[in-house]
């Protein structure tokens, strides 16, 4: 891969071979300013010479794939994963506050004063949208980009569904004319259990999250989390590690990421002043160079690449910078006296879900046997030297960090040979690399 160059005054100018990134670095005459790709800066004058450089981005809601390419070759290419579980942490956010809120009795209501500016968007497709521009704004920071090309869906998935919409319809959504959410996920699930291995013959239909089990958990409402279940598969047990519903991901019918484009694409070519692709144009280009299909490829296409010299594949992910919940939440857990297992006392419950109507499922409450540990509400007091991915260097070798423990004392390793999650002191490792942000994924 070419090595970037950027002048003293921090303009982009075309890349140099490694060789003699090199003799410039050992002569004094630049420094090394980045390593995602790797990038250095003149200390002296350059004539600053450029041709011309098309950036080709394949837009999308969980990959994003860029290309930079010249009349002869790649400069940069590759892909980068966004982010994923804003949704979720934006809920768990949303709940710490109110319970926060619950306890301020004197404090008056506030929701009828707050105003949201025209054009605006919902913070997790907001922070896409941030990224697919941060991308970008990348790229040209480190080459002299002189024209964008964006491939976006640029179709509109509710005007498929109805060629009548128009307005305020599409803020309503696909959920309008429903009395309220349970009525529209029961409508779509054709009023049926969608276990498929479901053997009972009940009637009382209930509503399940679907991605409870995540980490962090996603229990939004959203309709793309939500599926029918009967009181006999939707029960307590079946929510345990190992059971039906952990770890289940059926396929739900969702537009979410052809919605998100429709949402877009529009803000974004005009931030960028980008040019518009097409899809079935670059599908059509793509084949006739006989490429596989990857977000990297795609952006090649896009960018107008046919014959140059291909660089190596640069992938990337977006990791979450911090974990601001200074609050976490454990369970009691007790000996279920009908399995002689120890069980969290939110498994073993009475079985009730609701005031006023009769949706109780067995109460297992009574199976409550001697109590092995008290529920705990830890609070973190301090922010710990190391995050979730960061490198580290444990025993002469290189270790990704799960997390902290023990106050800070601690730091749990993944991939120990013969342990799972080793904890090992914080005095005994050396960090190697910090991941948050954008950065490699290896």
């Amino acid at each position: 891969m070419k090595v970037l160059v950027i002048n003293k005054h921090g303009q982009p100018l075309m890349p140099t071979s490694p060789r003699k990134a090199r003799l410039l670095l050992s002569s004094g005459k630049a420094k090394i300013v980045g390593r995602d790709p790797f990038t250095i800066q003149l200390i002296y004058g350059s004539s600053g010479y450029k041709q011309e450089v098309t950036l080709g981005i394949d837009a999308g809601y969980q990959h994003i794939g860029f290309s930079a390419i010249t009349e002869k070759e790649e400069l940069i290419g590759g892909e980068l994963e966004l982010l994923d579980g804003v949704s979720e942490r934006i809920t768990e956010r949303f709940k710490y506050r109110r319970q926060r809120r619950n306890r301020l009795r004197h404090r008056a209501p506030r929701f009828d004063n707050r105003t949201r500016e025209e054009g605006w968007l919902t913070p997790s497709v907001q922070h896409k949208l941030d990224t697919h521009i941060k991308i970008v704004e990348r790229i040209k920071s480190i080459l002299p980009v002189t024209k964008i090309i964006i491939e976006t869906a640029n179709f509109d998935i509710q005007k498929i569904k109805n060629p009548k919409i128009e307005g305020k319809q599409y803020q309503e959504g696909e959920q309008l004319g429903y009395y309220n959410l349970t009525c529209y996920i029961r409508h779509r699930d054709g009023y049926k259990c969608q276990n498929p291995n479901c053997k009972g013959k009940s009637e009382v239909l209930q509503i399940h999250h679907i991605g409870y089990w995540k980490i962090p958990p996603d229990r939004s409402d959203r309709p793309g989390n939500l599926i029918t279940l009967c009181e006999k598969c939707h029960t307590p047990a079946n929510h345990e590690k190992g059971k039906l519903l952990f770890g289940w991901e059926p396929k739900v019918k969702s537009f979410k990421p052809e919605t998100f484009m429709s949402t877009i694409y529009g803000k974004l070519l005009n931030i960028l002043n980008a040019e518009q692709a097409y899809g079935y144009e670059t599908k059509f280009n793509r084949e006739q160079l006989q490429l596989p299909k990857t977000h990297h490829n795609d952006a090649f296409v896009i960018a107008g690449g046919s014959t140059q010299i291909r660089s190596t594949p640069l992938i990337l992910e977006q990791i979450r910078r911090n974990k601001r919940s200074m609050e976490q939440f454990y369970d009691a857990k007790y000996i279920d006296t009908k399995t002689k297992e120890k069980t969290s006392g939110s498994i073993l419950s009475s079985g009730r879900r609701t005031r006023n109507k009769n949706l109780n499922s067995e109460n297992l409450r009574v199976y409550r046997g001697h109590k092995v540990s008290k529920g705990q509400r830890r609070i973190k007091k301090q922010r710990y030297p190391y995050n979730p991915n960061d490198y580290i260097e444990f025993e002469n070798n290189k270790y990704r960090v799960i997390g902290m423990q023990n106050l800070g004392t601690g730091v749990k390793i993944a991939n120990y040979p013969g342990v799972n999650n080793k904890v090992v002191s914080v005095s005994k490792v050396k960090p190697i690399k910090r991941r948050s942000g954008i950065c490699t994924s290896t």
